[in-house]
């Protein structure tokens, strides 16, 4: 059976969703207006508040997005039995990955984030805090073990994640080096710092 081209199409949300992002890169979160999103998605702006509510609604959203599969990853990375050498390069690699892969997602999520107010900020804050802990876990478990020398667990988790975050700012999908590379790279220089 031939499958229909509308079943195919991204829903009206989606089409929101992925417009939002690419004008909040583009323009900023402050700049952007709801109807530069309704002329984008080709609605009245009244109709698109039938989808969404506010511009800080629609932020939130890229939040939930950019957060959500990155801390279940690395609690699927922490519960694994690798040692904890593995375990670092695992979550490394799948955060510089997943950056690459979605880095319009990401680039508006690290630089229009504290654009969030009361308790949508306060979801923000510990979420970064707890993906930041399990990180720290990882790192604790491998001084636990012997495997890295002892060091401020919470400072290097912190330095780590500001390492990987950072990448949105030069990384270009049309450079020399792969996401994979990177990730490699990354993964090793932090690897090497901790290990005694």
């Amino acid at each position: 059976m031939r499958k229909s081209i509308v079943a195919d199409a991204p829903s009206k949300d989606e089409k929101i969703f992925a417009e939002a992002v690419r004008i909040f890169k583009q323009k900023g979160y402050h700049a952007a207006s709801m109807q530069d999103l309704a002329d984008a998605v080709g609605l009245q702006k009244g109709s698109l508040y039938h989808y969404i509510s506010s511009k800080e609604e629609l932020l939130y959203k890229i939040f939930e997005r950019s957060t959500g599969a990155q801390t279940q990853r690395l609690q699927e990375i922490i519960a694994s039995d690798d040692p904890p050498i593995e375990k670092l390069r695992c979550a490394i690699q799948a955060h510089i990955i997943a950056l690459c892969e979605h880095l319009d997602l990401y680039t508006v999520y690290l630089t229009e984030r504290r654009m969030l107010t009361g308790r949508t900020q306060d979801k923000v804050r510990k979420e970064a805090e707890r993906h930041a802990r399990l990180l720290e876990e990882i790192i604790q478990e491998g001084i636990t073990r012997r495997d890295f020398r002892a060091i401020d667990g919470k400072i290097a988790a912190h330095a780590i994640l500001g390492m990987c975050n950072w990448l949105y700012q030069w990384y270009s999908p049309d450079g020399r080096l792969t996401p994979q590379a990177i990730a490699e790279i990354f993964a090793d220089l932090a690897i090497s710092g901790l290990s005694k």
